[in-house]
């Protein structure tokens, strides 16, 4: 069953008198439990692509269609719903809020969804274990490896228990060593039954996917599956 569905996709920008094609009629279809892997230089779209999966933008045309429903069609408040609790987002620069402990932070979109405290509590100390993170729960950001502060971002994008996880260079920041840390528990949330997407421009790190689209110049330029171990 696809979760995702895009249709001849287009986002055009005007700068100045110019009009510029981020993305060009892009196709993609994305199963549930799949785990994808977007590559692609810089200014091939890619950003463009995960901000319209996301629902932080819309396309110029085309048609995405989001857990069988038309996203074009979707209410301000339906969208800010499917943001919050069917999409865990996860960034390069972690996003973290400075003065709250790490697990006050991955409890927020909690907050926002009006889960009573008792349960925000309970289910974030379950995130927070499930990226090994127990014994860090009440430091800051600020006293925490860049490593830890990505596990406390995933545990963030986990804690509403979306289906999606997008992950935006989501090892950008990190030492090879780290990287690889953070990746295998991308592998674990994907073994659970999420659907896993990240954008990457290192091909090490794209092999943890099960499947490689490629983007150039705003065009699907590729498609293809992982070799297995």
């Amino acid at each position: 069953m696809n979760i995702i569905e895009l249709r001849d996709v287009r986002k055009t920008y005007l700068m100045g008198s110019q009009i510029i094609d981020a993305l060009a009629g892009v196709d993609l279809k994305v199963k549930k439990n799949e785990y994808v892997a977007l590559m692609g230089p810089s200014g091939s779209g890619k950003s463009t692509l995960m901000n319209i999966l996301g629902c932080l933008d819309v396309p110029t045309s085309g048609a995405y269609v989001l857990n069988n429903t038309a996203v074009e069609k979707m209410t301000d408040d339906e969208l800010a719903h499917v943001r919050n609790k069917e999409i865990g987002f996860v960034f390069q620069t972690f996003n973290l809020l400075p003065r709250l402990s790490a697990l006050e932070n991955v409890t927020l979109p909690l907050i926002y969804a009006g889960i009573s405290k008792k349960e925000r509590i309970a289910r974030g100390e379950e995130v927070m274990e499930q990226v090994n993170l127990s014994d860090r729960m009440y430091h800051k950001p600020n006293e925490l490896s860049g490593g830890q502060r990505q596990r406390v971002a995933i545990a963030r994008a986990l804690v509403n228990k979306p289906s999606i996880i997008l992950a935006d260079e989501p090892t950008g920041n990190l030492d090879s060593k780290t990287s690889y840390e953070i990746m295998r528990i991308f592998d674990d949330i994907q073994a659970k039954g999420n659907t896993v997407i990240l954008v990457t421009h290192e091909e090490d790190i794209a092999r943890y996917a099960k499947r490689v689209v490629r983007l150039r110049d705003g065009f699907k330029e590729s498609d293809t599956l992982n070799a297995q171990d």
